[in-house]
Order: C-alpha cells, then sequence, then structure tokens
C-alpha cells in the first residue's frame, strides 16, 4: 500500500457572468492502491473514473463551486458510490450548475481520513465565499484550487470574489505553512508555499 497523488488534466468551458473561457483543469487524486479522494470533478467524468481505476472513493471534494470545478460532481459522486463535498459559502455557485442537488457540507477545519492520512479542510474565501483549499501535513501537500496559483492569486474580478479577502485567506492561513509545503493548483503547474510567499506585498501593491 503506498500513498500518491495523481493529477488528471480535464478541458472545457468555465462560465460566469456572461462570459465563457475554454480551460485546462487540474483533477487531483489523493490516495493509495485501495482508496482515493477525488479533488474537483471537472468537465469530463470518463479520465476520473479511469484513474480512480475501481479503487474505492471516500469524497469527492470540490474547492468552490465555480462550474468548471463541479460540472460532473453529481454524477461522479453516484457513478462511484461517495458523497460530494463544498463548503455551503458556495451554494449560490453551485445552484447555477446543479439547482436542486445535494451535497455534503466541507467545514473548515474538518478532517477527512484516507489512505492512512488525513485531510484537513481549510476555508479560504477570496475567489469564491465558500472556497478551500485541503492540507496534508504528513504529506506536506496543499491543495489550493482557484485560491493560490504559480506567481499570485486566484482571480477576484468577477461576481462573488473580493480581492482584499484572498488576500487575506492566503496570508493569514496558507502562508503559515511550512515553506516546503508543496502546492497543488487548479489550473496549471505548481509550486511551493517558500516560493510565494516573498511575493506577497508584490501582489497587494499591483491589486491582483
Amino acid at each position: 500500500m503506498s500513498f500518491r497523488i495523481d493529477r488528471v488534466v480535464t478541458s472545457g468551458v468555465f462560465e460566469l457572468d456572461g462570459g465563457s473561457w475554454e480551460v485546462d483543469n487540474n483533477v487531483w487524486l489523493i490516495g493509495d492502491d485501495h482508496e482515493v479522494v477525488v479533488v474537483d470533478a471537472a468537465h469530463d467524468d470518463k479520465p476520473i473514473v479511469e484513474a480512480v481505476a475501481g479503487r474505492k472513493v471516500v469524497a469527492v471534494i470540490c474547492t468552490h463551486g465555480h462550474n468548471d470545478h463541479v460540472t460532473h460532481a453529481p454524477q461522479l459522486g453516484e457513478q462511484l458510490y461517495a458523497p460530494v463535498l463544498l463548503h455551503p459559502g458556495d451554494q449560490e455557485l453551485w445552484d447555477m450548475t446543479h439547482a436542486g442537488q445535494a451535497f455534503w457540507k466541507a467545514d473548515d477545519g474538518q478532517r477527512i481520513a484516507v489512505a492512512g492520512t488525513e485531510i484537513e479542510v481549510l476555508h479560504t474565501p477570496g475567489h469564491s465565499p465558500g472556497s478551500v483549499c485541503l492540507h496534508l501535513p504528513e504529506a506536506k501537500a496543499l491543495f489550493t484550487g482557484d485560491t493560490l496559483f504559480a506567481g499570485g492569486p486566484g482571480a477576484t474580478g468577477r461576481s462573488f470574489s473580493d480581492f482584499p479577502t484572498i488576500i487575506d485567506s492566503i496570508r493569514d492561513r496558507l502562508f503559515q505553512l511550512p515553506e516546503d509545503t508543496r502546492v497543488h493548483t487548479g489550473h496549471g503547474d505548481g509550486t511551493t508555499i517558500g516560493t510565494e510567499a516573498p511575493h506577497l506585498a508584490e501582489w497587494i501593491a499591483r491589486g491582483y
């Protein structure tokens, strides 16, 4: 039994505020040869199910409610017999894609056991009201969704987002973690806490 983190990249459309963008999303699988947690359920459930490869799915956790991160969450949960978790702060965003469909609450401080380790839910609003990051202390890993990327915070120029709030979340929650914590992002390449933390003042000065 060996703990591992797998990445699946899916492609599709993100829609909000009347606009649409073609995007590639990182879908993360955290677990071992027997059980796994799926982080985000973007665009296409087929490659995600293939990557699960018959393992028990403990949960499908959505880092936030934007449609490109939850597109296939209910279908995937049903197909894999797993609960779908989302912070209730993103109920309104969820309803834009999955109105009338329920999810389980992902609360700040909640711990989810998988493959001999624990995932801790960190509520990190700003990109959206219910954005969360997932911290694995033993693995020195952090899954940030669209809260933190290589080079700066997630976008805050659209509805339901706020730049000062995301800065507070990054400074007060994420940058308190060890510098060698590996950051697995919702889009693009990863980074580390130690790489990003020295640039906080630059991000505040530029305003995004």
